[in-house]
């Protein structure tokens, strides 16, 4: 038993995981030796003491105003809309932007045990998630004539078969430069009762990815950041991998981005319901905050101004835009993105040797989120979107009340027929369409297509 090893779990009062150690064969030995040397075990200690991070809730809710937002419905008092997108334009066409893809997750709640972006969702042609979003990066490139690099998060437990994946599809036309691979961390789940980490198997931590705000660190440690620097891009586009309808390195984003000289800015929906399962962005002593749906309390979510219409009604759909510097500087900050603490039910192996499957939380899992960042940005800014364009989520199996692959492929025929008939093509409400971004990104571009008078079956245009 390494020296140093044992010495690391007795200086914080972790020795219950070599506990099986004389058990083990040497691959399982090594196994747990370089997963106990990953962790910082001082700050796992110094989290589970730490009895909450988020403050008082109900007290920050009840500050709570409304974000600094661009409505669908108003136009911003400084900037119109065309020119926020010909200045987000301009900056596609001068190579400035990059994009992130947040690609950690499994699909095992679609029934699958690959990683979600391979789920099939296209609804005429079928094609992947990672084909959707790498096709629309793609398209973005070829419209503008510069490169857009792709900084690609995935999780220990996703990256060999995207990695491989990708790599067989050959990026589906990315130059394979142009794409960059990097792994989330992970953090250990710990007793509840006792701060004790929990052994998943004998050989292995109970582990989990860090969140998304695991993010940033993780693209520090992969040299992402550097890589944007040496490249000239000065703003990253981050998207995630289940919401095949976000317009990826959206022009109008950017350019209110730009024109408002924001270090943060992202786009948010508007709520249907009070107690909608989404971040809601709203600003706190003339900071920008996400509380999440889970924490803010009923009271404050049913607020109406005098019109009826909810006073905080900005839903976050995990579309954002960084300034690069802005990153930079946050990344050498340990204290920019906090962990927040989250009681769960995690199966362990208990001091018998036994698997321990609890039915209720017997844990704490620890994890970041990217949207911390919010109240030390400059200049902090959102717009609003329509959902039925740019937010189709798949997160739950069909059968589901929503968020299902159905209700996604629904929405996204539902938007490419409008974009057809705005081109004056007849196309009827039972038609399923597909529009590839390689053959138009926007209507504007399916304007200058040569398009049929009627489509009276299903249709990928491609």
């Amino acid at each position: 038993m390494p020296r140093s090893l044992v010495d690391k779990l007795h200086a914080a009062g972790q020795q219950q995981l070599l506990r099986f150690w004389d058990e083990l064969l040497p691959e399982s030995r090594s196994r747990l030796a370089a997963q106990v040397e990953a962790i910082d075990l001082q700050l796992v200690n110094q989290l589970y003491r730490q009895q909450t991070d988020d403050g008082d809730l109900a007290t920050l809710a009840a500050m709570a105003e409304p974000p600094p937002a661009i409505r669908l419905d108003h136009d911003d008092p400084e900037f119109t809309l065309d020119e926020a997108r010909a200045a987000g334009e301009a900056m596609l066409a001068d190579g400035i932007v990059g994009a992130v893809l947040v690609a950690g997750g499994q699909g095992s709640r679609l029934g699958s045990d690959e990683p979600k972006g391979m789920f099939p969702i296209g609804p005429v042609s079928s094609k992947s998630l990672f084909q959707v979003l790498l096709e629309k990066v793609l398209a973005v490139r070829q419209t503008y004539g510069r490169p857009v690099p792709l900084y690609l998060m995935t999780s220990p437990a996703t990256h060999e078969a995207t990695a491989a994946y990708l790599s067989e599809q050959q990026y589906f036309g990315l130059p394979k430069d142009e794409v960059q691979l990097f792994c989330q961390g992970q953090m250990p789940a710990v007793d509840a009762s006792t701060g004790e980490i929990l052994l998943a198997e004998k050989d292995s931590l109970a582990l989990s990815p860090d969140g998304h705000g695991g993010m940033l660190a993780a693209m520090d440690a992969a040299g992402c950041l550097e890589d944007c620097q040496r490249r000239g891009v000065e703003q990253l586009f981050y998207f995630q991998v289940d919401n095949p309808l976000c317009t990826v390195c959206d022009p109008a984003l950017l350019g209110f981005h730009q024109l408002h000289q924001s270090e943060y800015s992202l786009q948010v929906v508007a709520k249907d319901d009070p107690l909608e399962r989404v971040g809601n962005l709203v600003r706190c002593d003339d900071t920008l905050r996400i509380i999440e749906y889970s924490d803010l309390p009923e009271e404050a979510a049913r607020q109406c101004n005098e019109d009826g219409s909810l006073k905080l009604w900005a839903g976050s759909i995990a579309v954002h835009v960084f300034d690069v510097d802005f990153l930079q500087r946050a990344a050498h900050r340990a204290s920019a993105l906090p962990y927040h603490r989250a009681r769960k039910a995690v199966a362990f192996v208990d001091a018998t040797g036994s698997r321990i499957e609890p039915n209720e939380a017997n844990a704490i899992k620890f994890e970041r989120f990217i949207f911390d960042l919010l109240p030390q940005a400059r200049g902090g800014f959102a717009v609003e979107v329509d959902p039925a364009a740019a937010f189709a989520p798949v997160k739950n199996a069909d059968g589901s009340a929503r968020d299902t692959p159905r209700s996604s492929q629904a929405a996204w025929s539902a938007l490419h027929r409008r974009w057809l008939r705005e081109c004056g093509v007849e196309v009827a409400d039972d038609v399923a369409v597909e529009i590839s971004p390689l053959f138009a990104l926007d209507p504007r571009q399916l304007a200058t297509k040569q398009l049929p008078s009627v489509v009276s079956q299903d249709t990928y245009f491609c």
